[in-house]
This record gives C-alpha cells, sequence and structure tokens, in this order.
C-alpha cells in the first residue's frame, strides 16, 4: 500500500507519481518548473509550499492522494 501524502510529504516523494503531476499544474504549483526548487524538491514540503502560494492545501491532497489511489486500482 502507498503511504499517504500529507502537508509533510516532500515535492519529491509527490513527484515519484507521475499521475499527480497534472494536479500540480491545475493547481498552480510553481515550483515544478523553478530552477531553484529543483535543487531542493527532496526539502520543499507539499504544507510549506501551498502555504507560501495561497494554495488550499486541503484539496490539493485530497486530489493527490485520490490520483495515487486510482492509479493502483488499475
Amino acid at each position: 500500500m502507498t503511504r499517504k501524502i500529507t502537508e509533510e510529504t516532500t515535492l519529491g516523494e509527490v513527484l515519484q507519481h507521475p499521475e499527480c503531476v497534472p494536479i500540480l499544474v491545475k493547481h498552480r504549483l510553481p515550483c515544478i518548473s523553478c530552477p531553484m526548487a529543483q535543487a531542493e524538491m527532496g526539502f520543499l514540503k507539499l504544507g510549506d509550499i501551498a502555504r507560501a502560494y495561497g494554495i488550499d492545501a486541503e484539496s490539493l491532497i485530497k486530489e493527490l492522494n485520490e490520483a495515487i489511489e486510482e492509479k493502483g486500482e488499475k
């Protein structure tokens, strides 16, 4: 079973799931294309990023977990 994504999950961990990328883009998470963030993917926590950019963390995390669960069912 895959570990659930939480506010403490790093962006690097989220990006290990390709099905999550469109959701990050949908929520306008700028870090996936930011050159500075590329070097810090293993340290940037999803909750911190969401707060910094005014993104609804609860909604984002819910959608990410749903995408991972859906992929696991296929």
